[in-house]
């Protein structure tokens, strides 16, 4: 275990080099320049020059980047331009908002996914198979930010069920918190819940043809247990590592919905730095994103080595 572990480790250290490297040239891609950005309205050249000596504007590329990673290493990833807040403090602020709407979403995902596949695959080619394939071609068809802006018509302002955006601290009031995530939550996991629908689907439909799932029949057992201890725990296993992966994808393909519901997490964070030209705000986001996804998929790899006795087997 702990050789894999190390293995799988060694892996994405390029990876995150690569991810440090992309992340830092945003600063070239993004319109603008930081210094005239930082200078303000009087644009003074004294001031200007002051501001490239201070941040290494004035250095090549790759000097900039040493100075840069060396920041990160040790923690410190700048401050943003405009409110000059530190960009840790600004992600450990934004963060819990956009973990929370990532679990809400993936409990949807779950709840909505897993039970349609399963039920997708036990009546294949029945209307109940129709109906749950017609759903999650539903899911990933239609775009997250159209989903939002028609439940906000219909739920909010046609219904008055819910509201149409803002967000409550589940300190300050849980009630309120829950009504005001029910909505984001869902439309950012009706893809997840697609894609875990038809995994499901697929691994029980593979499940379900196995000897051990025959075996279980012939001993005369009632076919809901064939289905539950027999068929779905085994199509799990796949899905399982599926849920690891979802979840990354969750966390940072949060931008539009909080975006269309007004919710202050990583998405509009990210959003109003692009807008703004916050360039150290815009680093430190996509940089802890992608840190956090491929450390998301390095617990999906451990995840289904826990959960795999042949691949355990294999590696011990």
């Amino acid at each position: 275990m702990t050789a894999y572990l190390l293995r799988r480790g060694l892996v994405c250290l390029p990876t995150l080099l690569i991810v440090t490297v992309i992340v830092f040239l945003l600063q070239v891609l993004l319109p603008g320049d930081p210094a005239l950005a930082l200078a303000g309205e009087d644009r003074d050249p004294a001031v200007i020059a002051f501001i490239r000596q201070e941040y290494h504007l004035d250095q090549p590329l790759p000097v900039q980047y040493a100075y840069w990673i060396g920041g990160v290493v040790r923690g410190d990833l700048g401050q943003s331009i405009k409110t000059k807040t530190p960009v840790t403090e600004l992600i450990a602020e934004k963060l819990p908002v956009t973990v929370e709407l990532s679990c809400l979403a993936m409990l949807f995902a779950v709840a909505i996914g897993i039970p349609a596949g399963v039920v997708s695959a036990v009546r294949r080619g029945s209307v109940w198979d129709w109906v749950a394939n017609a759903v999650g071609l539903f899911g990933l068809s239609i775009p997250s930010f159209w989903l939002g802006i028609m439940l906000i018509l219909v739920v909010s302002v046609d219904l008055g069920w819910l509201p149409a955006s803002g967000y409550v601290s589940p300190f300050e009031d849980p009630l309120q918190n829950l009504r005001s995530m029910i909505m984001p939550a869902f439309v950012l996991g009706a893809a997840s819940a697609a894609v875990m629908m038809r995994h499901t689907r697929g691994a029980m439909l593979s499940a379900m043809r196995a000897d051990y799932v025959r075996t279980a029949r012939a001993k005369g057992l009632v076919e809901r247990v064939v289905v539950v201890r027999h068929g779905l725990r085994n199509a799990l296993i796949p899905v399982i590592t599926l849920g690891a992966l979802e979840l990354g994808q969750l966390l940072s393909g949060a931008v539009l919905t909080e975006q269309v519901f007004t919710i202050p997490g990583f998405g509009k964070l990210i959003v109003d730095a692009v807008f703004t030209r916050d360039y150290a705000v815009v680093q430190g986001v996509v940089l802890f994103t992608a840190t956090a996804y491929l450390l998301l998929n390095l617990a999906a790899d451990l995840l289904y080595f826990a959960v795999n006795p042949r691949l355990r087997a294999e590696v011990g």
